[in-house]
Parts: C-alpha cells; structure tokens; sequence
C-alpha cells in the first residue's frame, strides 16, 4: 500500500490507530527496511524515510524510559495536577508516550508498566478536536 492509498481507517494514520486501539488492539508500524518500530504507526520510517511500513500488533507491557511529572496542565485538568507522564519503551522496541497511573515520586526508570486503554472522560470529551471525541484514553499502569 502507497501513501496515496491512505485514508482515516488505515492503522497508519492516527484515526485508524486509535480505531485499533479502541478494539482492543495496539498496532505499531514495523519499518521493513530498518526494523525501526513506529508508535503510532505512520506511513514513513522516520529513522530511514522508507515507506516500506508494515502494521503488526504489539506488546502492551514495558518498562519506564523517561518520565515526568506535569505540575502546569491546560485549565481543563488543573484538578489532575500534578500528574505523571511517561514515554515507555514498549516489549516489542517502540515508544510511546502516555499517563502513568502513580505518583512522579513513585515512578523510577526501568520499572514496569502495562498499557491499558479506558473511555475519555467527559473533560477529555469536552477538549477533544471533533475527530478525537471517541479516541480512547491510553493511560500506563504498574505492574
């Protein structure tokens, strides 16, 4: 598939991610020429620039590479604050960044996280770009 086959319910884009996710399943495009995984998946390595991407399931569990905590949030989530924020590196070698379900004074790098994936509330709705109203709310738990 090209570039130009794209539309919103292919998982490369972000609708159809989120689509994926909303189902059940995380998907993570896979660079057929350098093996760099994507999350979300796009339609370009943005390590090598091939547009060989294949679309493969991934592993939901991993483990904290980076992380902080959000003391400053927009207005619609200054009650949540502060919160933690975490780019995880995924079992299957992609990142993603998303919320983790524990203190920042908590968290430390390496520890082991799960992704699950809930309903947004009806704050996140209210924020949301027309598009984004039914996306799902990934958010990363201990394990």
């Amino acid at each position: 598939m090209t570039g130009s086959d794209l539309d919103a319910t292919d998982p490369r884009t972000l609708p159809g991610f989120f689509d994926a996710l909303a189902d059940g399943e995380l998907l993570g495009g896979v660079c057929a020429d350098c093996g760099q995984v994507l999350l979300p998946p796009r339609p370009a390595c943005y390590a090598c620039g091939s547009r060989a991407v294949d679309v493969e399931s991934q592993s939901r569990e991993g483990q904290i590479f980076s992380y902080t905590a959000v003391h400053t949030p927009p207005p619609a989530f200054e009650a949540d604050a502060p919160y933690t924020v975490a780019v995880v590196e995924l079992a299957d070698g992609g990142r993603l960044l998303g919320r983790v379900t524990a203190d920042y004074a908590d968290v430390t790098i390496g520890d082991p996280v799960e992704l699950t994936v809930r309903e947004p509330t009806a704050t996140e709705q209210e924020i949301a770009l027309d598009y984004e109203t039914d996306w799902p709310v990934h958010v990363f738990e201990p394990r």
